[in-house]
């Protein structure tokens, strides 16, 4: 059977052999136009009809076969493959499915303004991949094993107690594992660099048996405008998201199913017969701001602390794109008016005001955050808390409803990222700060 249009199968009917087809006529159509930025209002509306023709395919013909898709991918789910590894896999076992490697790669070389937006079919996938009932927890629990790099360091780690990496620095003191973000030039602004350092070290702080709390805090700036002070989070580094090097699989998903997952879960490591995950409770410390992607970390620490002159916000409504798990979480915290006002709105908090005590337990002159520090971990040192917070984090975030926000947030924050108010915002600020 031949397919003439996206529209001549649907259903029961679709089959993968002509979604293979459609996709390469559309591969075949875009080939032909110029750069999405240099097209004409014709060869926009030409590019704009087949891409919604083929994801509408793709979107069908998951919502049919999604299991049976990650059952072949994983081996009837006896694999354990992260996002980026599934995407990858899918990609050479279904053609059509999802963009190939070597797609991937050419977009991987454009400004995020040049790009086909290949990335919203990896969010079609994923999405249908998390809503499936068997293959999404295995899924979130593939992204809950330790990673390959962190196994590696792991016994140089046990032994030294220091790991120093690019934009974290991971050293052990007296059980406590101290993560300090260390990109001092770009204010610890988040990119692939500091995702992947953060997830080899929430890793390392978790299966290290001598580690019993963590702490994260900003380290000392070098940047002119906070030179000497210690500063938490910037947020995503707008820069890299408008040169088009913030992924939406290894880094806008990768973090929130990966380190930030495992803040709140713990690394499956098949250690024990009544848990195989291990966990342990977090420290969070704000110096100076805790900006997007900063405050979004805050919502999954047990005990967090803020420097007095300090403030918070998740500007990414404003931005453009989808503030992480924040949409899941800052209910839980603030009530629905005030979450609105932070997300919606761009309200910025001050540590100093009362709605700040909804983000944050404690807040310290900030002379007076290290001893804060002190004591906060201590109060977490103790034999009962450990099962107390596992059983919290059950009761307020059960793994079925982040599974399914996560799902939906797959291919909603793959479109934002490729929205044309995001590209041009993004450009203004890359522009402007260069």
């Amino acid at each position: 059977m031949t397919v003439d249009s996206p529209t001549a199968l649907s259903g029961p009917l679709l089959d993968g052999r002509a979604l293979e087809q459609e996709a390469r006529r559309v591969d075949d159509l875009l080939a032909g136009l110029p750069a999405p930025s240099d097209r004409g209002p014709a060869q926009r509306a030409a590019a704009s009809a087949a891409l919604d023709g083929i994801r509408a395919m793709r979107v069908d013909y998951l919502a049919e076969h999604a299991e049976e898709v990650y059952d072949e991918l994983t081996v009837g789910r006896t694999r354990y493959l992260r996002v980026d590894e599934l995407v990858g896999a899918a990609a050479r076992a279904r053609p059509g499915l999802v963009p190939t490697d070597e797609q991937m790669a050419v977009e991987r070389s454009r400004r995020q303004a040049e790009k086909q937006g290949r990335e919203i079919d990896q969010g079609i996938f994923l999405r249908a991949i998390l809503r499936s009932p068997k293959a999404g927890p295995h899924l979130l629990d593939a992204m809950l094993r330790p990673t390959p790099r962190a196994l590696r360091l792991l016994p140089e780690f046990v032994e030294t107690g220091v790991v120093t990496m690019e934009a974290v620095r991971l050293e052990r003191r007296d059980g406590v594992a101290h993560l300090t973000l260390c990109r001092d030039d770009c204010l610890n602004a988040e990119d692939l660099q500091q995702v992947d350092d953060m997830e080899t070290a929430v890793d390392l702080a978790l299966l290290d048996p001598s580690v019993r709390v963590g702490l994260l805090r900003g380290g000392e700036m070098s940047h002119p405008r906070y030179r000497g002070r210690r500063v938490f989070c910037a947020g995503v580094n707008l820069k890299k998201l408008s040169s088009g090097d913030i992924p939406l699989v290894d880094f806008l998903v990768r973090r929130e199913l990966g380190y930030i997952h495992k803040i709140v879960r713990g690394v499956l490591a098949d250690r024990s017969w009544h848990s195989p995950l291990v966990d342990k409770p977090w420290v969070a410390a704000v110096d100076t701001f805790a900006i997007g992607g900063g405050a979004q970390l805050l919502l999954v620490f047990d005990h967090v602390l803020a420097a007095s002159d300090s403030y918070l916000s998740l500007p990414a409504a404003t931005e453009g794109i989808i503030p992480g798990a924040a949409n899941h979480r800052l209910t839980r915290f603030t009530g629905p008016r005030v979450a609105r006002q932070v997300i919606l709105g761009g309200r910025k908090i001050r540590a100093d005001e009362p709605d700040a005590r909804l983000l944050v337990d404690e807040v310290v002159p900030p002379e007076g955050m290290d001893e804060a520090i002190d004591r906060a971990l201590a109060r977490l040192d103790g034999d009962a808390v450990l099962a107390n917070r596992r059983m919290l984090n059950l009761a307020e975030e059960p793994p079925e409803g982040f599974r399914r926000y996560m799902a939906e947030f797959a291919l909603q924050q793959a479109l934002r990222t490729y929205g044309a108010d995001v590209i041009g915002k993004v450009g203004r600020f890359a522009a402007g700060s260069a």
